[in-house]
């Protein structure tokens, strides 16, 4: 409490005092009138109404100027004073009332003000007794009942009686101020500790709506009773809504969790994964922990955390999947790798036996047919093993235009390129430095080039580009242009799958080839294409590739998803 508000109930207790003070004057003047010499009475209780009235004007400013409180403690004693003086002196009854002013001033101003007030009032009782035997008053007081004049007792005795007061004064001080400091002392400690809970309240809410799964606590009952941020962030529910609900209806449990709340009291918690339907309409997985806990004052309640584990439990469903496709990978590839050596021997030997038996045309029309296609079998499963089996990586530094200009001059001579085709390449004279395996970076031009002049059976203009990407400090952008027929928006997506071919020739392999090494690398591949007008494909591969050493080994353990 503050210096303004203790000095505000000084001024109510004055008013009381006072009032009461007036009251009974005016009962006993209006009972036995001329009782006592009642004008200076009367000026003493207006006088005090007056020190009220501005105190309360000065109240304001108290706080800035602190002796505005003494003034008014010392005027107390002064009023006080001037009762007793009016109410018969050394001989008055109300000696006792200089403790009121004395208590006053040591909830206001404590130990030190109580002290000082009792010294003040000291001194003027000792003023007020000298001045009475002195005879320096002409108005000597009489008794506060008959108004008679009351001779006054002797100087012994008035000793003994002013001795006893002073030790009252001094008593009452130090008792009032060693109390007062004693309940300010209480008081600040009580106000930092309540600062302290407040701030603990405050960092525990802090540190619970900081957590990333949701808290919910309830009664015996399950009616929540209080619900972190994440929960309300995984649930779509508000704190507001959820406090007050069944936490079953809440989180959407089903009964079979609320059947396992029963017998916590044996099990330590109580584990479970249920679906929640967000107000969104997103199903989500949820992974649920509940466990008891004890409240104060012996209330038992429950303590729920839980998590939204949807990507989780998605990867796992993914990483499963992978497993097996894996298993099947590795044996197709180990499939593939037999049928070659056979398919192989059986090419050679009906080339012989074609080049030694003499055949009829249709014979030997027979026999070019079950060459062609061993050999694009041949091609098949080469292909296959290419994009199945882990390669081995021989990084060195390399200029990519140089390898884009091999590329096309290649091309250039391959049986692919027919009359009306046109390959162009677009390089800088400067070298376009990169760090990869030669023959991967080759085999994506290729594959990506022989799949532009495919587009074009009618002729057209074929571009390979490299360069270094300006908006990306390091990484290379290897691009080629077609203007051929597209590619639909709703195949987009699946052009790079296994198997998936738009040509009549096509093993379907060929893009999947190049998606595999440029994820190797860490690169993406982005893809624009207009039907009847062309296809775009950029490949931007990042300034180093993060491990491609690291990214073999893994297809080594893991093997390859078909």
């Amino acid at each position: 409490m503050d210096l303004r508000s203790r000095l505000s109930t000084l001024i109510a207790v004055r008013v009381v005092v006072g009032t009461l003070l007036l009251g009974w004057a005016i009962l006993i003047q209006l009972n036995r009138p001329g009782t006592f010499p009642i004008d200076p009475f009367f000026f003493l209780i207006g006088s005090t109404y007056a020190l009220s009235v501005a105190s309360l004007a000065t109240l304001r400013f108290v706080n800035r100027h602190p002796w505005l409180a003494d003034a008014q403690l010392a005027a107390d004693a002064i009023l006080v004073s001037g009762f007793i003086q009016v109410t018969g002196g050394i001989t008055s009854y109300f000696s006792s009332l200089y403790a009121l002013p004395i208590i006053a001033a040591s909830t206001i101003r404590f130990r030190r003000g109580a002290l000082q007030v009792a010294a003040l009032s000291t001194i003027l009782y000792l003023a007020l007794v000298a001045a009475q035997y002195l005879d320096v008053f002409p108005y000597q007081p009489g008794s506060w009942l008959s108004g008679q004049a009351v001779p006054l007792p002797r100087q012994q005795f008035a000793q003994y009686t002013v001795a006893i007061n002073l030790f009252g004064f001094v008593a009452v001080a130090l008792l009032s101020g060693s109390l007062a400091e004693g309940l300010r002392s209480a008081g600040a400690r009580l106000e930092d500790a309540s600062h302290e809970i407040e701030d603990l309240r405050a960092f525990n809410e802090h540190v619970i709506d900081s957590l990333l799964s949701g808290l919910v606590t309830t009664d015996d009952t399950l009616r929540v009773l209080t619900f972190n941020r994440a929960a309300a962030s995984i649930t779509g529910l508000s704190a507001d809504q959820a406090i007050g609900q069944d936490v079953c209806d809440a989180l959407q449990l089903p009964a079979s969790v609320r059947a396992g709340l029963g017998e916590l009291a044996q099990a330590r918690s109580l584990r479970a994964d249920v679906e929640y339907r967000a107000g969104d309409g997103r199903l989500l997985d949820i992974g649920l922990t509940a466990t008891t806990m004890v409240f104060p004052h012996g209330r038992s309640g429950y303590l729920f955390t839980f998590q939204d584990v949807t990507e989780l439990k998605r990867l796992e469903r993914h990483a499963r999947l992978q497993q097996r496709l894996a298993a099947v990978g590795e044996m197709a590839a180990g499939i593939a790798h037999e049928i070659r050596n056979p398919l192989a021997s059986m090419s050679g030997s009906i080339q012989v036996l074609r080049q030694e038996l003499p055949l009829s045309e249709e014979q030997a029309q027979l026999m070019d047919i079950v060459l062609r296609e061993s050999e694009r079998l041949n091609d098949t499963i080469r292909s296959f093993l290419a994009y199945a089996r882990p390669q081995q990586f021989a990084v060195a530094r390399l200029d990519l235009g140089k390898v884009v200009q091999d590329t096309a001059l290649l091309l250039r001579n391959s049986a692919d390129v027919r009359d009306g085709h046109v390959v162009d390449v677009d390089v800088p004279a400067t070298p376009v430095w990169y760090e990869a395996d030669e023959n991967q970076i080759r085999q994506i031009v290729w594959n990506l080039a022989t799949n532009g002049l495919r587009a074009m059976p009618a002729g057209g203009r074929l571009r390979l580009s490299a360069a270094s990407n300006a908006d990306a400090a390091g990484e290379v952008v290897l691009g080629v242009q077609d203007q051929g027929r597209g590619i639909p928006a709703e195949e987009l997506d699946g052009i790079f799958q296994p198997f998936r071919s738009s040509f009549e020739k096509g093993t379907g392999l060929g893009l999947a080839i190049v998606h595999r090494i440029v994820s190797d690398y860490g690169g993406v591949i982005q893809v624009s294409s207009t039907v009847g007008v062309g296809t775009t494909v950029h490949v931007h591969l990042p300034v180093r590739a993060a491990s491609v050493e690291a990214a073999a080994d893994r297809r080594v353990q893991t093997g390859v998803a078909l």
